[in-house]
């Protein structure tokens, strides 16, 4: 498969956030986004794939679909599997994993169906096949129809390459992008969040607004395979777009340890001369100089602590510090618990769809600006 070709490329997206993730996509320039369930699907070739991993920020994985063809029955799967063109994508001398999906299929056991496509990938191919490691060959069996796909990612792309302290419950980087986004952050405001942990929010804001690729510190599974072209991947690499925001990003928590991770996270990404980060209570908050932006939070909740009860009033008292210093913000909110939002008095909007997180459901609340 020449890096010409065109195909279907999925973005995966955290289950919610699809439209928003759609609207990244169609920012970026990338041909024909559409929202399915769990992601969005695009059109391109080899060098759209490279690009998607390094340049988006909302996507946690990108698929490429690199061919279908019907099976009604094992042996006619085991015989079309062995006529696939696996070489013109993937290496002899790269380990390869595979994992099976069926659905509404006369092939239901997705245990034989994948030892067939292994057999005909080590025997046609001649690649090691590997439970752990190499590349993951991502096969779905729906309605009868065998649709093949290549892991261009590897780990998961809020791995940014550059985040190695992170505190309890940590917000994913993908997903603090998509909210973000949600909230209508452009870069071009500050952003506060008054319980920052390793800082997640404010680095990601301060990059947004930078402008520096998601992916410029990290390796990804696509650089394993044959269609990789490693002159033109280091010109893509090379641009360089960074800007100087025109605001300041700041982070507080009354966890010192927490402090201490935010700043090395921060220093790491290259954002720390635009960040502000410090150990105070929320009792302690106050707006920083200039414009007002956004406050956003994500506050502990009950299935990450335990009793909820001790938690109405952390959101009560949060709740009355934006409302007496924050005049003129907005604020996001990210809980699980919508009482719990509620106890914050904060003037929210009805919240957006549930977004899993951490294997909890968990909900965006937003404010217009505070009076």
């Amino acid at each position: 498969m020449s890096t010409d070709v065109e195909f279907e490329i999925f973005l995966v997206a955290s289950p919610g956030l699809e439209a928003v993730l759609c609207e990244e996509a169609q920012a970026k320039g990338f041909v024909n986004p559409t929202t399915v369930v769990g992601g969005v699907n695009v059109t391109g070739g080899w060098p759209e794939v490279w690009r998607a991993n390094l340049e988006l920020r909302g996507a946690s994985r990108v698929l490429a679909r690199i061919g279908s063809f019907r099976a009604f029955h094992l042996a006619q799967l085991d015989k079309r599997a062995r006529k696939f063109p696996w070489a013109d994508v993937l290496r002899p001398d790269v380990p390869v994993r595979v994992e099976v999906t069926c659905k509404a299929s006369r092939i239901y056991h997705a245990g034989a169906a994948a030892q067939r496509i292994e057999k005909a990938i080590r025997e046609e191919l001649g690649a090691e096949i590997a439970p752990v490691g190499g590349v993951s060959v991502k096969v779905r069996i729906d309605d009868d129809l065998c649709t093949i796909s290549v892991d261009t990612s590897g780990e998961s792309l809020h791995k940014r390459g550059h985040k190695e302290a992170v505190g309890k419950a940590p917000m994913r980087e993908t997903l603090a992008y998509l909210f973000l986004r949600q909230c209508g952050f452009d870069g071009s405001e500050p952003v506060v969040d008054p319980m920052c942990g390793s800082g997640t929010f404010v680095i990601e804001a301060a990059e947004m607004a930078a402008g520096p690729f998601p992916g410029r510190s990290r390796s990804f599974a696509f650089e394993q395979l044959a269609t990789f072209d490693d002159a033109a991947w280091q010109r893509m690499r090379a641009i360089r777009n960074v800007s100087t925001p025109s605001v300041r990003f700041f982070g507080s928590d009354r966890d010192a340890g927490a402090i201490n991770m935010s700043q090395a996270n921060a220093a790491r990404a290259g954002v720390e001369a635009f960040t502000d980060f410090r150990h105070q209570a929320v009792s302690d908050l106050e707006p920083p100089d200039g414009p007002p932006g956004l406050v956003i939070v994500n506050p502990p909740y009950g299935g990450r602590i335990g009793d909820k009860r001790l938690l109405f009033s952390v959101y009560g008292a949060l709740g009355k510090t934006l409302l007496t210093r924050f005049s003129g913000w907005r604020v996001g909110m990210i809980t699980s618990d919508k009482s719990l939002a509620k106890a914050s008095g904060l003037p929210f909007a009805p919240p957006g769809p549930p977004v899993s997180h951490g294997g909890l459901k968990v909900y965006l609340f937003q404010t217009p600006r505070l009076k």
